[in-house]
């Protein structure tokens, strides 16, 4: 069966389609038949070998992927579902624990459906397990136009509070109000226009993807008890250092999310988040915004795209029609 997979540790020029083995489920996994896999950010690191999983060449890429269920523990073959490994779901098939298997509703497509676990999943987890985000409060996104903005986006609608994106430029603007976003600011001159929109009041909850030169206006856009999450670096300029006197006089709190790491000790954690999730979108309001589609000898190409910040949503590499 064909797998996209990491041959060389390059970047995307060491990306290369090759056969591989049928997978051989050990107990308690799921075989699934993929038909569409999210491309992300973990993909492009795993390909430098930057990631702080580091398997050894050739092995394939894919954190997360939608398709329909061949045999497995929990789920009937022909289900149709989505799930995640920490790499590995870009192939034919591909055999996943079943914790980390959820079943689609109808009308949730393959794609849609490959841009929801590692995205949405982070984002249930920053705003309700880390953030404890109330009804009422406001959040704001970074990188708001990207699969994890979008999503948080998405989340924190359906959770009751108001958002207000961060974005570049007027295209990525837009992305995020498809998505739900009441409104967006451009990242230059960010802070003040938060502090226009809210009165000086400022935000409840700040979701940083980016770090770098945003961080410390992150800081000071936000309310008295607001909290900041760090997510990640996307901005490439390095780790920010917080002052915590800034902290100590604002009671505001700097938070990390780290989703993997906590689901890697408490799986079932997982089932608890797909059923927070689950009525989000069968009403609607968690609909996975799918920018491009790349078949799977472009997976590269996708990589290369998002490392340019051209990506808008989530993009996603289809290995069957």
């Amino acid at each position: 069966m064909r797998a996209v997979q990491v041959v060389d540790t390059t970047g995307p020029d060491g990306i290369a389609v090759t056969d591989v083995a049928e997978p051989q489920p050990a107990d308690g996994e799921v075989v699934v038949e993929v038909h569409s896999v999210g491309v992300a950010f973990p993909d492009l690191l795993l390909s430098r070998g930057q990631y702080q999983v580091r398997p050894e060449v050739p092995f394939t890429l894919g954190v997360d992927c939608a398709g329909t269920v061949v045999s497995g523990p929990g789920s009937e073959p022909g289900q149709r579902v989505c799930g995640f490994l920490v790499h590995g779901c870009a192939a034919e098939r591909v055999a996943i624990p079943a914790s980390q298997v959820f079943a689609l509703p109808d009308s949730v497509s393959y794609d849609a459906g490959a841009a929801i676990p590692l995205n949405y999943l982070t984002a249930q987890f920053a705003l309700d397990e880390r953030a404890g985000l109330r009804e009422g409060e406001t959040v704001l996104v970074h990188g708001a136009a990207g699969g994890v903005g979008t999503a948080t986006i998405q989340v924190a609608k359906g959770m009751g509070a108001r958002t207000i994106a961060v974005v570049s430029t007027e295209e990525k603007a837009q992305v995020a109000r498809d998505a739900g976003a009441d409104e967006a600011v451009m990242v230059d001159g960010f802070k003040d226009a938060v502090a226009e929109l809210t009165g000086g009041a400022g935000v409840d909850v700040v979701l940083d993807v980016v770090g770098g030169d945003v961080f410390t206006d992150s800081l000071r856009s936000l309310a008295p008890q607001g909290r900041l999450l760090v997510v990640g670096f996307a901005a490439g300029q390095g780790i920010p250092e917080v002052k915590v006197n800034r902290l100590l006089l604002n009671n505001t709190d700097v938070r990390g999310v780290g989703w993997g790491a906590f689901v890697t000790r408490f799986p079932d954690h997982l089932a608890t988040q797909w059923q927070a999730l689950l009525p989000l979108l069968e009403s609607g309001v968690v609909d996975p915004p799918v920018g491009a589609t790349y078949a799977a000898e472009d997976y590269a190409r996708a990589l290369v795209d998002m490392d340019s910040r051209r990506t808008l949503g989530k993009s996603v590499v289809r290995l069957r029609d």
